[in-house]
């Protein structure tokens, strides 16, 4: 067999690995199964995700369950109105004793790198994001350092108080492979994990989850991902869905390249989340709206009416045929 064709037992464990994975996360982070999926097949795919929701839905939690998981490196940002680009990527220092300059690194030298509330910092300091995101380096006076590998940025932010926020711009909202909504969990699940906080008389962050995934699972199932077949024709519809957005009455700005590329991405991992070596029309689907929920601007009537980009996608998904099997 090709070294470019996955056998059935690494289909079976990475599937399984996978799920371990989600397991694990679920046992502090309840009633958020889809969420913390988007954000295990972005990790996979080597993305980064922005994830958007009020206070208090275990956002914060989910990375912090998530780096535990995987024994990575973790660091958390609180974004601020005075937070400068040098607390974020660090900067060089003049040390008095040996009358030399030494490179003191910041935060974003981690494998995840928490941007909490990140629309709350001014402009020139989400743009320290940039090159952090898109090349996985960061250049202080002059020189770059390479990041390791795995490397991820998940942002926060929170949709109802704007008072004192910079919406990012599409630059770099572009630079985010996904954009995660984070919902309330139904009944049953608010209930459970009201029983088990208040029951054990600890927070959910006074747990301390076991690593189930090294990090050379990881590097393997991201290995395993570029791996998994994808028809052309499946491509193509991809890219016009994507092309689709463009052309779309009520929407005024239509996803990017880079829109097709993620499409592709997540859903090869979405297949090898299911235990597939192939992709098939439905994992596409399935990745459409957090990939390009971000990516498009509707038309002031479109948001007068109160239409939503998931409203709109969704009818787009609608129109474009997809392939047959």
């Amino acid at each position: 067999m090709s070294d470019n064709v996955l056998d059935n037992e690494t289909l079976e464990q990475s599937r399984t690995k996978i799920a371990e994975l989600k397991a694990n996360v679920s046992r502090v982070l309840v009633g958020q199964d889809d969420v913390l999926e988007q954000v295990i097949v972005a990790f996979l795919a080597g993305g980064h995700v922005l994830l958007e929701g009020v206070p208090g839905l275990g956002k914060t939690l989910l990375i912090r369950a998530l780096a535990q998981s995987i024994a990575l490196d973790y660091k958390r940002v609180q974004f601020t109105p005075d937070l400068m680009p040098a607390d974020v990527t660090g900067h060089s220092m003049l040390n008095m004793a040996t009358s030399e300059f030494e490179v003191r690194k910041g935060p974003a030298f981690t494998h995840l790198l928490l941007a909490d509330e990140i629309n709350r910092a001014p402009a020139k300091t989400q743009a320290a994001l940039l090159e952090v995101m898109q090349e996985h380096q960061i250049t202080i006076d002059g020189n770059s350092y390479p990041l390791d590998n795995p490397f991820m940025v998940l942002a926060t932010q929170n949709p109802i108080d704007n008072e004192g926020t910079y919406p990012l711009p599409e630059a770099e909202l572009d630079r985010f492979m996904m954009k995660v909504q984070v919902d309330y969990p139904d009944t049953d699940a608010e209930v459970q994990l009201t029983l088990a906080v208040t029951q054990s008389g600890q927070s959910q962050f006074n747990h301390s989850l076991p690593a189930v995934v090294s990090l050379e699972d990881v590097l393997a199932l991201k290995e395993a991902a570029t791996k998994v077949l994808v028809d052309e024709r499946l491509v193509e519809y991809a890219v016009n869905i994507v092309r689709t957005s463009r052309e779309w009455q009520g929407i005024v700005h239509g996803a990017g390249v880079r829109a097709s590329i993620a499409l592709i991405q997540a859903a090869k991992v979405k297949a090898l989340l299911e235990g597939h070596g192939f992709v098939m029309p439905d994992h596409v689907k399935a990745m459409v709206l957090p990939v390009l929920r971000h990516r498009i601007i509707l038309s002031a009537d479109q948001e007068i009416s109160g239409v939503t980009n998931e409203q709109v996608l969704s009818a787009i998904i609608e129109k474009v045929p997809a392939p047959r099997q």
